[in-house]
């Protein structure tokens, strides 16, 4: 089921998109990776987001598409990546069929906003995004009707949305507290 329906169906199939959540190597221990979209975006404005997008007809698979998106998007050297896994899809109710793409990553400098579409970068810690108490409720009302979603707050950044839902997904993978 889709995190949010429309008030109609939709008249196609949905899209094919792929997300990577970058496990960061760090010296001070394994962080993850979220962008800040740049406000002069049409759609999903100023929110955070995981490196990614749409899976493109070159792409070979979408953990390439994961991989090109981090890499237009917050200059990720592909080759400092490792894919470790995937995540079951997520429908969203903007009809994208999104596949997390998990991946360590050993950067060698810093990761670089584009400006076309990223305003920031940033990392929360591994151990808090795996700590349950990190999690709040975020609650939206879309069409006068109330919706809930999980939300992170970080160093002045609120995670949110299908963002959020995907980041505690991951956590209860990785803690064992879902079936795969």
């Amino acid at each position: 089921m889709p995190d949010w329906a429309p008030p109609r169906p939709f008249n196609r199939p949905p899209v094919p998109a792929a997300v990577l959540i970058a496990l960061i190597r760090r010296p001070e221990g394994v962080t993850v990776l979220y962008t800040e979209r740049s406000p002069d975006l049409r759609s999903h404005s100023g929110q955070v987001a995981f490196p990614g997008g749409k899976v493109d007809a070159g792409d070979a698979d979408v953990a390439a598409a994961a991989l090109r998106e981090a890499h237009e998007e917050v200059g990720m050297v592909r080759s400092e990546a490792e894919v470790i896994g995937f995540m079951p899809t997520y429908f969203t109710g903007t009809n994208y069929l999104i596949t997390p793409v998990v991946a360590q990553v050993w950067p060698s400098g810093p990761f670089v906003p584009n400006p076309g579409e990223v305003h920031s970068v940033f990392e929360v810690p591994l151990a808090r995004i795996l700590h349950p108490e990190s999690y709040g409720e975020f609650r939206i009302t879309r069409d006068g009707k109330e919706h809930r979603t999980w939300q992170i707050d970080h160093d002045g950044h609120r995670i949110w949305g299908i963002t959020a839902n995907i980041t505690r997904l991951f956590r209860d993978l990785a803690m064992g507290e879902v079936a795969a």
